[in-house]
Protein backbone atom coordinates (compact mmCIF):
# COMPACT_ATOMS: atom_id res chain seq x y z
CA UNK A 1 0.00 0.00 0.00
CA UNK A 2 1.36 3.43 -0.96
CA UNK A 3 1.41 6.24 1.50
CA UNK A 4 1.25 10.20 1.23
CA UNK A 5 4.62 11.41 2.60
CA UNK A 6 3.71 13.55 6.01
CA UNK A 7 4.84 15.89 7.79
CA UNK A 8 7.01 15.85 11.39
CA UNK A 9 3.81 17.34 12.46
CA UNK A 10 1.65 15.09 10.55
CA UNK A 11 3.58 11.60 11.54
CA UNK A 12 3.13 12.88 14.85
CA UNK A 13 -0.45 12.60 15.45
CA UNK A 14 -1.36 9.98 12.50
CA UNK A 15 1.69 7.61 13.40
CA UNK A 16 2.64 8.23 16.89
CA UNK A 17 -0.82 8.51 18.14
CA UNK A 18 -0.32 12.42 19.68
CA UNK A 19 -3.14 14.99 19.43
CA UNK A 20 -3.26 18.36 18.11
CA UNK A 21 -3.99 21.37 20.26
CA UNK A 22 -7.61 21.91 20.63
CA UNK A 23 -9.01 25.14 18.87
CA UNK A 24 -6.38 24.72 16.00
CA UNK A 25 -7.28 22.25 13.51
CA UNK A 26 -7.75 23.60 10.03
CA UNK A 27 -11.44 21.48 9.66
CA UNK A 28 -13.05 22.79 13.09
CA UNK A 29 -14.91 25.75 11.37
CA UNK A 30 -15.36 24.28 7.78
CA UNK A 31 -19.02 24.03 7.13
CA UNK A 32 -18.37 23.21 3.44
CA UNK A 33 -20.09 20.15 1.57
CA UNK A 34 -18.14 17.21 0.74
CA UNK A 35 -16.04 13.99 2.20
CA UNK A 36 -13.11 13.91 4.89
CA UNK A 37 -10.67 11.40 3.51
CA UNK A 38 -7.47 10.02 5.58
CA UNK A 39 -4.71 11.92 5.33
CA UNK A 40 -1.88 9.43 5.18
CA UNK A 41 -4.15 6.76 2.60
CA UNK A 42 -6.98 8.54 0.71
CA UNK A 43 -9.70 6.69 2.24
CA UNK A 44 -13.12 8.45 2.25
CA UNK A 45 -13.94 8.80 6.45
CA UNK A 46 -16.62 11.11 7.12
CA UNK A 47 -19.12 13.37 5.32
CA UNK A 48 -19.89 16.48 5.89
CA UNK A 49 -23.54 16.07 6.60
CA UNK A 50 -22.86 14.33 9.80
CA UNK A 51 -20.01 17.03 10.96
CA UNK A 52 -21.46 18.75 13.83
CA UNK A 53 -20.13 21.72 16.66
CA UNK A 54 -19.98 20.05 19.96
CA UNK A 55 -17.61 22.57 21.33
CA UNK A 56 -14.57 20.13 22.07
CA UNK A 57 -12.03 21.86 20.12
CA UNK A 58 -12.31 19.04 17.16
CA UNK A 59 -14.13 18.30 14.30
CA UNK A 60 -16.69 15.99 15.83
CA UNK A 61 -19.34 13.51 13.50
CA UNK A 62 -21.80 11.65 14.41
CA UNK A 63 -21.46 8.87 11.87
CA UNK A 64 -18.77 7.23 9.74
CA UNK A 65 -18.78 5.91 6.16
CA UNK A 66 -19.43 2.08 6.61
CA UNK A 67 -16.41 -0.16 6.63
CA UNK A 68 -13.66 2.89 7.13
CA UNK A 69 -13.43 2.90 10.79
CA UNK A 70 -11.74 0.54 13.09
CA UNK A 71 -12.29 1.25 17.23
CA UNK A 72 -9.75 0.04 19.36
CA UNK A 73 -9.90 -0.21 23.16
CA UNK A 74 -7.16 2.81 24.16
CA UNK A 75 -3.86 2.59 26.34
CA UNK A 76 -5.70 4.70 29.08
CA UNK A 77 -8.38 1.82 29.48
CA UNK A 78 -10.92 4.58 29.12
CA UNK A 79 -11.16 5.69 25.56
CA UNK A 80 -11.91 3.86 22.77
CA UNK A 81 -9.30 4.79 19.81
CA UNK A 82 -10.64 5.26 16.08
CA UNK A 83 -8.12 4.39 13.03
CA UNK A 84 -8.25 4.48 9.43
CA UNK A 85 -9.81 0.70 8.59
CA UNK A 86 -7.53 0.82 5.33
CA UNK A 87 -3.97 1.75 6.73
CA UNK A 88 -4.17 1.89 10.88
CA UNK A 89 -3.83 5.79 10.65
CA UNK A 90 -4.36 7.12 14.18
CA UNK A 91 -7.60 9.54 13.89
CA UNK A 92 -9.18 10.32 17.63
CA UNK A 93 -11.44 8.66 19.40
CA UNK A 94 -15.14 8.20 19.55
CA UNK A 95 -17.49 8.71 22.44
CA UNK A 96 -21.12 7.17 23.37
CA UNK A 97 -23.42 8.60 25.41
CA UNK A 98 -23.17 12.52 25.27
CA UNK A 99 -26.35 13.30 23.46
CA UNK A 100 -24.76 16.22 21.26
CA UNK A 101 -26.66 14.03 18.43
CA UNK A 102 -30.12 11.87 18.11
CA UNK A 103 -27.30 9.37 17.13
CA UNK A 104 -25.89 9.86 20.75
CA UNK A 105 -22.02 9.47 18.95
CA UNK A 106 -19.02 11.41 18.54
CA UNK A 107 -16.07 10.93 16.74
CA UNK A 108 -13.10 12.89 18.03
CA UNK A 109 -11.05 13.62 15.21
CA UNK A 110 -7.56 15.52 14.91
CA UNK A 111 -8.35 17.45 11.69
CA UNK A 112 -4.60 16.96 10.95
CA UNK A 113 -5.12 13.60 9.86
CA UNK A 114 -8.02 14.48 7.83
CA UNK A 115 -7.95 15.92 4.03
CA UNK A 116 -11.51 16.83 2.53
CA UNK A 117 -12.66 16.77 -0.67
CA UNK A 118 -15.33 19.56 -1.60
CA UNK A 119 -18.60 18.77 -3.37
Amino acid sequence: MKFKQLSPEEEKVIIYKATEKPFTGKFLNNKEKGIYTCKRCGTPLFKSEDKFDSHCGWPSFDDEIPGSIKRIPDADGKRTEIVCAKCGAHLGHVFIGEWFTEKNLRHCVNSISLDFIKK
